[in-house]
């Protein structure tokens, strides 16, 4: 089965979604309706930034659901398909779109809500995230707990078995960020997010979203769909209102969520979007002789999925 993965935050760059926009009818209406819901400039700071523009989380949650969803439609446009949807992190917020459990419209109104009360998070109560590559989970949860002492701090994302995210508050960030130094981390790499996401810090944040959340209508999905906080596949529409509610505050289980992909009969991982980032996850995570791996994002590349 044909597997479709949508990226999330640290994905962008200025000029994303502009190739499928020129090339489709159908992107261009995801790009209308972006601006018409939000208000916001999508179409401006998508294709022209400024790149820090573009990155505060109240505009890039939009933009970057349109660059995603642009090259999605453009895609179905032309009659090519998925039987199952991810996303990871904001990234999830395009698969409901595309799996059928919420309109596009609807999708805007999350994405718009959700960046402003993360940004008004951040901004209340700062922090940082770091992804670090070459430790254990066992090795990091020890680190981690030994932070504490200095702040707020959790593991937030399962990227990959040599990859897992910290969040949280920055001192305590940046101290279990030497600390992963100190035991032996290939790399420890800050990311160019503005907040301490997937950690309590969220939290004030989580419990208005679900409020928000409880106004929008969720169907049971018509294709399949698999949830970051779960890892599972996920029908029940009050269900996946609950995980949504949860996520902002919740680790992404990625790793756990290809695995179960995979065992589900998932074999093409196609990334529909920006760069290439969750691609490169799914290789470390599954044997590339197992399956086959895909990146798209301009048309011209579209062909690659008829052959």
């Amino acid at each position: 089965m044909r597997v479709f993965m949508f990226p999330g935050q640290g994905s962008q760059y200025v000029g994303m979604g502009k190739a499928a926009y020129e090339a489709s009818p159908a992107a261009r209406r995801v790009f209308e309706i972006a601006e018409k819901t939000t208000g916001i400039p999508v179409k401006r700071l998508s294709f022209e930034g400024p790149l820090e523009e573009l990155t505060r989380t109240v505009n890039l949650q939009p933009a970057l659901t349109a660059a995603n969803l642009a090259v999605f439609e453009a895609l179905r446009e032309r009659g090519i398909e998925a039987e199952i949807f991810c996303g990871h992190s904001l990234g999830e917020y395009s698969a409901l779109y595309a799996s059928g459990v919420i309109t596009l419209e609807d999708t805007f109104r999350l994405v718009l809500k959700r960046g402003e009360l993360m940004e008004e998070a951040a901004t209340r109560r700062p922090g940082d995230m770091y992804a670090v590559i070459g430790l254990s989970r066992e090795k990091l949860e020890e680190i981690v707990s030994e932070a504490r002492k200095y702040g707020i701090v959790a593991l937030a994302n399962h990227n990959s078995p040599a990859q897992i995210v910290i969040t949280g508050e920055k001192e305590a960030t940046s101290q279990a960020a030497s600390l992963a130094k100190e035991a032996g981390a290939r790399r420890v790499v800050k990311l160019k997010v503005s907040g301490g996401y997937h950690s309590p810090l969220m939290a004030e944040a989580a419990q208005k979203f679900r409020a928000f959340l409880r106004e929008i209508p969720f169907s049971k999905p018509r294709k399949h769909f698999f949830s970051n906080v779960s890892a599972s596949r996920e029908e029940d529409p009050e269900r996946l209102r609950e995980l949504m509610g949860d996520q902002i505050e919740s680790p992404v289980r990625w790793v756990e969520e290809v695995e179960n992909i995979f065992s589900f009969g998932g074999r093409e991982f196609v990334e529909i979007g920006p760069k290439n980032v969750l691609a490169g996850l799914v290789k470390k995570i599954l044997s590339p002789g197992d399956v086959r791996i895909i990146t798209i994002e301009d048309p011209k590349d579209f062909e690659i999925l008829k052959n």
